[in-house]
């Protein structure tokens, strides 16, 4: 099979850069043709703020998408993420071209100025099935009204053109996701759930209860619920029978954090995914936080592949994998008042170990690269492609 795929890389590289990565090799490995396009938004101004003012359209964008379309003649294209340089032109190029359309919801950027439906600490679906506009007034693009515009506008002229339309097929990662679209507008047969694969690390040393870490991984930025958690851990930390707690990632919030870190917990800063996947194979649990609307969790999947126990926030993505697993391992979103009252669950032994094994079998069935790249195919069978 002949797959082109079309990606708009992050300046800073986060879950959906990986994803399109990932999911180019595994399709590589198991000997289909992948021809890969990228492209990144300029760094610097004025590049960054002309680029950005043509995120609805761009001409140049569409008629080289035809062009690499015509020479590679793929059997289907798999866009994931368009913004905003890549723009959503490229839907109409490959329709122009006949080519079928995969399109991932990686993100909410199609309803959702912010793209991830949260603002002001909450989730907010003020846009959901309805316009964009309220994401200007609210500024819920990098804090500006002019950027908000721009995103609001990209929104507004798609649905006007009809550009979704010219997506064949589109993948969600999980039934949150799609749930959330549907609510949009958008037809449920034309959404298949998918959700992401990760590679397997290996088996554990020691099953979890042999350990005392509990790993929060992700951005150090309120919305994931970094602070929250270390709120919750001044509040329970007599209850945790001397676990400890190391934070792995990076973010705004991390100079805070660092001069008001508690007993017990350390900030281990960004780490190469294969330290972290080495932490996670020797931790208790993950604890994930996340106080938005997560579209999967990358981290849970890759938890899940060790043998490691989530505890989650009850929200979207990770909400739906948590409570997959044996037990009570959802916490409501709010307050750190629940998170300090769920916390104490990781002392049980029993608990954490019966988890962590119904977590690997999910690994095994759902989530490893083999099931991924069956996925893959069945979705590329069903439009047709060789």
């Amino acid at each position: 099979m002949r797959i082109l795929q079309l990606h708009n890389r992050y300046l800073l590289a986060g879950g959906e850069d990986a994803i399109a990565d990932a999911e180019a090799d595994l399709l590589a490995a198991g000997g289909h043709e992948v021809a890969r396009l990228r492209v990144a938004n300029p760094s610097r101004r004025p590049a960054a703020a002309i680029r950005l003012a043509g995120a609805a359209w761009r001409r140049s964008t569409a008629r080289h998408v035809r062009d690499v379309a015509r020479r590679f003649r793929p059997d289907v294209a798999h866009v994931h993420n368009t913004w905003y340089a890549l723009t959503p032109s490229v839907l109409d190029a490959l329709h122009a071209e006949g080519v079928p359309v995969v399109m991932e919801m990686q993100n909410s950027r199609q309803v959702c100025v912010g793209a991830n439906l949260f603002r002001d600490g909450r989730v907010c679906t003020d846009c959901v099935g309805t316009h964009p506009w309220r994401g200007v007034a609210h500024a819920c693009y990098r804090g500006s009204h002019l950027a908000s515009a721009a995103v609001a506008t990209t929104i507004a002229l798609a649905r006007r053109r009809g550009t979704w339309d010219r997506v064949t097929r589109f993948v969600a990662p999980s039934e949150a996701v799609k749930a959330s679209f549907v609510r949009a507008g958008y037809e449920a047969a034309r959404i298949t759930v998918k959700p992401t694969v990760v590679p397997d690390p290996g088996p554990r040393p020691a099953p979890p209860s042999a350990s005392t870490a509990l790993l929060y991984a992700g951005r150090l930025s309120p919305e994931k619920g970094a602070d929250l958690l270390v709120d919750a851990w001044r509040r329970a930390e007599h209850r945790l029978d001397g676990l400890r707690l190391e934070i792995v990632g990076d973010g705004p919030l991390r100079p805070q954090l660092e001069r008001e870190v508690p007993p017990r917990v350390s900030l281990a800063g960004w780490l190469e995914p294969e330290e972290l996947a080495e932490r996670m194979r020797r931790a208790r649990a993950l604890l994930f936080p996340s106080q938005c609307f997560e579209t999967f969790g990358r981290s849970i999947a890759e938890a899940f592949a060790a043998g490691l126990p989530v505890l989650a926030t009850d929200l979207g993505g990770p909400g739906e994998l948590a409570r997959r697993l044996d037990g009570e391992w959802t916490v409501p979103a709010g307050a750190g008042a629940a998170w300090a009252g769920a916390l104490p669950r990781v002392n049980d032994d029993d608990a954490i170990d019966a988890a962590g094994a119904a977590a690997r079998a999910l690994y095994e069935r759902d989530y490893c690269l083999e099931a991924g790249l069956h996925r893959l195919e069945r979705i590329y069978g069903e439009l047709g492609a060789a």
